[in-house]
């Protein structure tokens, strides 16, 4: 990994900015920070990185190493990458939060054209497409993401145990492309929950919920990071997938069926269903069309050597 870190001040403030992007990503039920990480070319690289905090990087950590530990985790990328994430999430989220309630069929629409071209681009990266493996894994991915997005969320228990477990499972999600780790919450009926207790800054279930994320993603990349490595091809058909499919979810036009009472005590929808073009319908097509060619800019922008 040491060539990683040979980057200049200009390429940490474009890699900052990668991770901005990531922020606002996640802030949006049905979008990924990992789609977002794929299209800017880093998606290998984080995976890597974060697989390399593990006993023996941690025992460089705690034995007073710190340079070496750093290099070792590829610290440089990750400070810049979380700083840029932090960043957006504490200045863009109550803008995309705003706007996702004032003007939702066109904040929709803009992802929607960014998820349909993050599909095409990643596909492109897929070398076997006439293997029929590949086929069934990218079949089986859209299947998958698709039931995520229509399934109803759920009634489940508030102990630590399982708030422990939904932070494993949501931040998995999260580094997917095409699956939400927000909308993951929705599902297992702990969204406004954790909201409520980021709000209120109950420090327990905040704590349990991060232990459980810090564990799920060390372990998963591993597993991510071992898929990319030995079967990629396969990996790249099922997260081609996940993004073809995710986009059920981020379809602008939408009509409520079922709502709850947030904590300020306004009505907001729960479940929603699909419904044809009704409203903004030129405004919507010009930003699915920046949406797909702001990715393809993206795209074109980014150095996309993969980390083996």
């Amino acid at each position: 990994m040491g060539k990683l870190m040979e980057r200049k001040l200009k390429d940490y403030a474009v890699l900052m900015l990668k991770g901005m992007g990531m922020g606002a990503a996640d802030v949006v039920p049905g979008v990924s920070g990992g789609t977002i990480a794929f299209i800017v070319g880093i998606y290998d690289e984080l995976i890597n990185s974060i697989k390399s905090i593990n006993l023996e990087s941690l025992k460089l950590f705690f034995s007073g190493k710190w340079a070496t530990f750093w290099t070792k985790i590829n610290g440089n990328f990750l400070f810049f990458l979380l700083a840029g994430i932090g960043i957006s999430v504490f200045s863009l989220a109550k803008l995309i939060t705003w706007l996702l309630v004032n003007q939702p069929i066109l904040v929709w629409s803009f992802f929607f054209g960014l998820v349909l071209a993050s599909t095409w681009f990643v596909s492109k990266d897929i070398k076997e497409w006439k293997s029929w493996k590949t086929w069934v894994a990218f079949v089986i991915g859209a299947v998958v993401a698709f039931y995520i997005t229509v399934a109803t969320p759920a009634e489940t228990p508030s102990n630590l145990l399982f708030i422990f477990l939904c932070g494993v499972i949501a931040i998995c999600a999260m580094i997917l492309p095409g699956i939400s780790g927000s909308f993951i919450l929705v599902l297992l009926g702990k969204y406004f929950f954790i909201m409520d207790a980021v709000k209120t800054l109950d420090v327990v279930v905040i704590a349990v919920f991060g232990a459980g994320a810090c564990i799920g993603i060390t372990s998963f990349s591993r597993i991510l990071s071992y898929a990319l490595a030995h079967f990629r091809n396969i990996t790249l058909a099922v997260l081609t997938g996940f993004m073809l499919g995710s986009l059920n979810k981020v379809w602008p036009w939408k009509e409520g069926v079922e709502t709850f009472v947030d904590s300020h005590g306004e009505v907001k929808p729960l479940i929603e269903t699909n419904i044809l073009p009704n409203a903004h319908v030129p405004e919507a097509v010009v930003l699915m069309v920046v949406g797909f060619f702001l990715v393809y800019f993206l795209e074109k922008l980014s150095a996309k050597t993969p980390v083996r």
